[in-house]
């Protein structure tokens, strides 16, 4: 797919999105909001960023616009404040031709978002803004948490063409300094088609070391890989994910980082009493990547002089811990650290995606990673992706298709579909609206399963959560894997949460997602086993009277959240236990007694 195509196939999802909205008034972009929230949740899916929300904010107090579309809080240690802050700001004109974006442009829409940042800060926003304003806790959490924030960064997220893709200058505010992204359509284009994200993990070790790195290199025979064997100094691993954050780590180290926490003690103690000793402590780090640039190193030996589409596959925790140590504990010496790292020189484009996944794999189930925490390979995921292949839809000729590892539906349209009319004819069948990945699959079921606060702590935090219960299913009399029955059912539950996110999405544009969660956790908790899920897969639709008592019963949730957070930030509020208690006890209207899909009296 060339990247004009790319774009206007974007284009056509976003205005079908639009065409959704019953009565879109003039308040809110919508495209813009669909745009951004597509942008941002693929920048959460591979590191840059943390479970970011959509908050959109456009107004002039003055005579400058304050402008906002989303934002993102992380923290280096889950039971501290957060120290990390990413704002977004969407420029999106709903072009169908690539269009040049102007230098002006960026600068224009960065220093809007920017003076939105300064106007929290500062109290401004906070003295002027009615309380019931969505962004107002935001605001308010923004100017609380600024003094302990040690990462800001702007990101303008557009559907134009940024020439010059060189990096901006960091600007200054009150001794912190913020840096500037761009995620412009070719960069999009880039990772989602071509599934690549990586290949911007560029590193220089003359740039950040002073020069190469000595190793002991051993050519490929197979034709497929090159070997190496070197030592990182810690400063530069340090400098590396500092610089990449969780987008230098293969997803499945990833994901076991999210479930582990990103701060191991013992590493921890090491690196602050016995630095010199680190490198014969640690088992050291696993590397892939795409190319390598080989100079001398000091000493004469062979030498890593550059290393581009670089992913760790093993030893996450360790490079983590370097980054956080040294930011939690500034006085540890980190210049007497030495990494081990194996690095293996990818030769081969030819499944080189299996390759990677095999090397983390192997490399993680010989240390404390265990195969189940390698989620792709689960059998529970393994089952519903073979269940999604052979079940076919009502009308017998469509299917759902489960994403069970990133970018296999595009993977699978291009290895079956072998002309144009053939993959015409397979995305007819099964279209990318019916394309679920594991984390939205992992959302869908605990919003129904009454585990809303789960749903809510976004993507990874809530898989892992999602799969402790997986884990213990036997334990609550079922199999271990689903069967045809209970998958039809799951899927009926995906359709549900996909109709009523179709519906509210006009009425909640900044907490959309967690008014949705608690709607259906609310239905699930009032109905139960009283629902009936197998008329939903019959139909691939909820009914209009199903719909309606969704609008109903959403609007007092949204007032239930707001009320028990009592000026707290939404999607903070909604992770909590005790939110779900606030909203399963809050008073509402009666359900409906004509919808079809209820089988209480």
């Amino acid at each position: 797919m060339e990247l004009v195509e790319y774009l206007k196939e974007l284009q056509a999802e976003i205005r079908e999105a639009e065409l959704s909205f019953d009565s879109p008034g003039e308040k809110y972009p919508y495209p813009e909001l669909v745009f951004a929230e597509k942008v941002m949740q693929h920048m959460s899916d591979i590191g840059m960023t943390n479970e970011p929300q959509l908050c959109y904010f456009d107004d002039q107090p003055g005579a400058s616009t304050l402008r906002l579309s989303g934002y993102s809080f992380g923290s280096s240690d889950d039971d501290e404040a957060p120290d990390q802050l990413d704002l977004f700001v969407s420029l999106y004109k709903g072009v169908d031709e690539i269009e040049p974006l102007p230098q002006t442009e960026i600068v224009k829409s960065a220093n809007q978002c920017m003076r939105f940042l300064k106007n929290c800060v500062n109290g401004t926003l906070e003295k002027s803004m009615d309380e019931t304003n969505e962004a107002y806790p935001l605001v308010v959490s923004v100017r609380q948490f600024f003094s302990g924030l040690v990462k800001l960064r702007v990101f303008v997220i557009t559907d134009l063409w940024l020439k010059n893709k060189g990096g901006f200058a960091p600007t200054e505010f009150q001794g912190k300094s913020i840096q500037l992204e761009v995620m412009d359509i070719e960069r999009l284009f880039n990772h989602l088609q071509q599934n690549r994200p990586r290949d911007e993990v560029l590193v220089d070790f003359n740039e950040i070391s002073g020069s190469a790195l000595p190793c002991v290199w051993v050519p490929g025979v197979a034709g497929e890989y090159d070997y190496a064997l070197t030592a990182i100094p810690g400063e530069a691993l340090r400098f590396i994910y500092d610089k990449y954050g969780a987008r230098v780590l293969e997803a499945n180290v990833r994901s076991f980082l999210s479930a582990t926490g990103k701060i191991n003690k013992g590493i921890r103690d090491s690196l602050r009493t016995e630095p010199e000793r680190f490198m014969a402590y640690n088992n050291g780090v696993v590397l892939v990547a795409d190319e390598i640039g080989m100079n001398r190193a000091a000493d004469g030996s062979p030498g890593i002089l550059w290393l581009k589409g670089m992913q760790i596959v093993n030893g996450g925790q360790t490079t983590a811990s370097l980054y956080f140590t040294k930011k939690k504990f500034p006085n540890t010496d980190l210049s007497k650290v030495r990494v081990p790292a194996k690095l293996i020189v990818l030769r081969s484009s030819e499944s080189e995606e299996l390759l990677i996944s095999n090397i983390s794999k192997y490399a993680n189930s010989q240390n404390a990673v265990k195969a189940s925490d390698l989620s792709a390979n689960h059998p529970f995921h393994t089952e519903i992706e073979a269940l999604a292949a052979r079940t076919y839809c009502p009308d017998g000729v469509g299917r759902w298709y489960y994403e069970r590892s990133g970018g296999s539906y595009k993977v699978m349209l291009e290895r079956e579909g072998k002309t144009p009319a053939r993959i015409k004819k397979l995305q007819a069948a099964i279209p990318p609206a019916r394309k679920i990945t594991k984390t939205d699959f992992a959302k869908f079921l605990n919003a129904w399963g009454q585990n809303p606060h789960m749903a809510s702590l976004g993507g990874q935090k809530n898989f892992d959560a999602f799969m402790l219960d997986v884990d213990n299913r036997a334990e609550k009399g079922l199999s271990k894997v689903p069967e045809s029955t209970e998958f039809k059912r799951m899927i009926a539950q995906v359709i549900l949460f996909k109709a009523a996110q179709k519906l509210l999405r006009p009425l909640f544009p900044a907490f959309q997602g967690n008014v949705t969660i608690y709607t259906l956790s609310l239905f699930s908790a009032k109905v139960g086993s009283n629902f009936d899920l197998e008329m939903i897969w019959q139909n691939q639709k909820i009914s209009p009277e199903l719909a309606k008592q969704i609008v109903v019963w959403a609007k007092e949730v949204d007032e239930a959240l707001h009320s028990g957070a009592q000026g707290r930030m939404i999607s903070e509020w909604a992770k909590k236990e005790e939110c779900w208690t606030y909203i399963k006890n809050y008073k509402y209207s009666p359900m409906s007694s004509s919808i079809p899909e209820s089988k209480l009296p």
